[in-house]
């Protein structure tokens, strides 16, 4: 065991360290004597040719390709996963080329110009109507659809005398988290162990042991401290493959840490959906049938988000709302853009903002309460959408968000008012593992889920203490690690004190019948003398949803600035594990909303070369941009042994839509895409 672990493990324990003094692990804070330090060359090109490459590591030394795991994996493997370097062709600009490697970080990034690369451009495909037009970018490809497919059943044209038809855009936009990526690795000749900031060791695993083409004994993977992700940080990319191999091949660890500007042009985007919907409903409000296509950006390859987003987005479109018909053609394309990826929601917050956006729109027509639109279309029972959701009663939940949001009374004293309702889909299956080991009277645990920022160590502190009784100051989360916890699935999707906490609870119990076995009868005192190891894989199947609602209203200056002046939510989290965390994840989900609605798109030129290429060109918003938050939740326990429901995606589904209508009503513009420009308000 590496001296950098060993000291994580025996006095800096994951849930002791205090971040805020500067005591974490980061990845760049781990030191291995003799490290190379690792600089990718990157394309300059959306699209080209690539004539010759002199100099570094490139596609000639490793010429493997990519695997798809993580949050959205496509199983198998199709014609445009990814090469790890950019073999013929380079496909987006900020592909990596080749790699160099110095003694130190300073020395690689001079190595970046020995490499000579010789290009011949070739015109990009950068958008989706002209992906949905243009040759095929990839060789050997019919066109550039890479999904096609459709949800519900096909359904004559109601006869109903209204019909309503609009276009939406959820453009593209960056994850940001404060801690880019990064990898340590090293290679003892048996062994190749990795130190990575991550949503996923085993994924990271997974994918290293495929695109390698090593043996699951060959590779151990462990999480070093992570400051954050929102998606991004769940899958494999080229560097890290790149940095392993290199590893492997000098015998030496190899460190790379991502800049801000390769972040922002080389780490998968979010977003980046259109939204072509048809309602058709009759004069009281009620809609009778919904009719659609959810067309997807996924990027210059096929693996994972890209392919697979389109049919989860489409799979969401009637949200919330009891509609009985419902058909949605789904498409993914590909374009000369860095892959589509996760972020913050993941296909929820662009189905929620197609549907939100033509409730307002059957309501502005109907000339009616918006609100009281969504609570005629919600359902006072359980049922199964035609897109294949599964549904809880609505309508109680939406009634009882009207009243705390007090909506009735802040909607007649202004006019720039929005609301938002729609129903979160965790990433429920297949469930997750977690160990839970006792020895030397204190308890160490480990999940299938890796903390990014979220700590989890607060609810696993929580149920092991409610399950085996053991004073929390003697357990201990510690980061994901291969070699400790031989699989498991991920953080993602909400999904992480539902399904990660429903697995500690098993292990716990577990264990507890192990002790009453070997004791003859359970107590804390017989557990934590003992010597206990267990590790379980608590499946999940179906579905577990659960409703949220939203409110915001704003004032727009005289050049189209957005002032948004409340943004007050009310959710279902089921049972509360810990409030102080279940406010502080609304809170920052509800920035980020804000941020994806009014800043952050990545956007690019007719050459798709990137025109947002720093944080302060793509633009965020700033602590007096931030409204004080206003707080609800209902707590209406699950079916889990602990009660707990999806909650870190419920921001980014509802803040969106519901500052889109609030701008629209300001501003009397119809609102269709988001960020929402200046010149889409003026």
């Amino acid at each position: 065991m590496s001296s950098y672990f060993t000291r994580a493990k025996d006095d800096l324990a994951y849930n002791e360290r205090v971040f805020v003094e500067g005591r974490g692990h980061f990845v760049d804070d781990i030191i291995k004597p003799g490290a190379l330090h690792m600089s990718i060359v990157r394309s300059p090109y959306a699209r080209a040719k690539i004539l010759s490459i002199k100099g570094g590591m490139s596609s000639k030394d490793l010429g493997a390709r990519m695997a798809s795991v993580g949050e959205g994996a496509m199983e198998g493997k199709n014609s445009v996963i990814q090469p790890v370097f950019a073999t013929g062709y380079v496909n987006y600009v900020g592909e990596a080329v080749a790699a160099v490697f110095a003694d130190d970080r300073y020395k690689s990034e001079d190595l970046l110009d020995s490499v000579e690369v010789e290009y011949e451009p070739v015109k990009p495909v950068v958008s989706i109507e002209d992906a949905l037009s243009s040759p095929p970018i990839h060789q050997g490809l019919k066109s550039n659809i890479i999904s096609e497919g459709w949800r519900g059943k096909e359904f004559p044209d109601p006869a109903s005398p209204i019909v309503l038809e609009d276009v939406f855009m959820n453009r593209r936009i960056a994850t940001n988290p404060i801690e880019p990526r990064g990898i340590v690795a090293d290679y003892d000749g048996k062994v190749l162990s990795v130190w990575i900031s991550t949503q996923s060791v085993h994924s990271i695993k997974e994918g290293l042991c495929e695109a390698l083409g090593l043996g699951p004994d060959a590779v151990r993977v462990m999480q070093a401290d992570t400051g954050g992700a929102f998606g991004s940080k769940g899958g494999l990319y080229p560097e890290y493959v790149i940095a392993s191999f290199a590893a492997m091949k000098y015998r030496r660890p190899v460190k790379w840490i991502e800049t801000r500007m390769e972040h922002l042009s080389s780490t998968s985007h979010g977003r980046g959906a259109k939204g072509i919907v048809k309602i058709f409903a009759e004069r009281s409000g009620k809609i009778t049938g919904l009719k659609g296509e959810v067309i997807v950006d996924a990027g210059a390859y096929g693996a994972g988000m890209g392919e697979f987003a389109s049919r989860f987005i489409a799979t969401m479109m009637t949200g919330p709302y009891m509609i009985e018909n419902a058909h949605v053609k789904s498409t993914s394309v590909l374009t000369n853009k860095v892959t589509l990826g996760p972020y913050r929601g993941a296909g929820r917050p662009e189905a929620s903002f197609f549907i939100e956006r033509m409730v307002d729109k059957l309501a502005d027509e109907l000339k009616v309460d918006p609100v009281d639109l969504r609570i005629l279309n919600s359902s006072e029972s359980k049922f199964r959408s035609p897109l294949g959701m599964e549904i809880d009663a609505a309508k109680p939940f939406l009634d009882q968000a009207v009243k705390e949001l007090d909506y009735r009374r802040k909607a007649k004293s202004t006019h720039n008012i929005g609301f938002s309702f729609f129903v979160l889909v965790p990433a429920f299956a297949p469930g997750e593992t977690a160990r839970v080991k006792v020895d030397g009277g204190k308890v160490s645990v480990w999940l299938g889920g890796n903390s990014h920022g979220q700590a989890h160590e607060v609810f696993v502190r929580k149920l092991v203490n409610e399950e085996l009784g053991v004073p929390e100051n003697l357990i201990t989360l510690y980061r994901g690690d291969t070699g400790m916890l031989k699989d498991g699935v991920g953080s993602w999707g909400s999904r992480s004190a539902m399904v990660g906490g429903a697995a500690v609870i098993s292990a716990c119990r577990k264990m507890k019948e192990e002790v009453i076995t070997k004791f003859g009868k359970y107590s804390v005192q017989s557990l934590l003398s003992g010597a206990f190891d267990v590790y379980v894989n608590e499946e999940q199947k179906g579905s577990l949803n659960s409703f949220g609602a939203n409110l915001a209203t704003v004032d727009i200056g005289k050049l189209g600035s957005v002032k948004v002046r409340e943004c007050a939510a009310y959710y279902d989290v089921g049972r509360a594990l810990n409030m102080d965390m279940v406010i502080g994840q609304i809170q920052g989900g509800m920035a980020q909303g804000i941020g994806q609605t009014l800043h952050e798109e990545m956007a690019f030129n007719e050459d798709g070369q990137l025109l947002t290429a720093s944080i302060s060109d793509a633009g965020v918003p700033l602590a007096e941009d931030i409204p004080n938050f206003e707080v609800k939740v209902a707590q209406n326990p699950s079916r889990l042994p602990h009660g707990a429901k999806g909650l870190g995606e419920s921001p980014t589904i509802g803040v969106p839509t519901a500052l889109a209508r609030a701008i629209e009503k300001a501003s009397g513009k119809r609102i269709r895409e988001t960020p929402i420009r200046p010149e889409h308000i003026l």
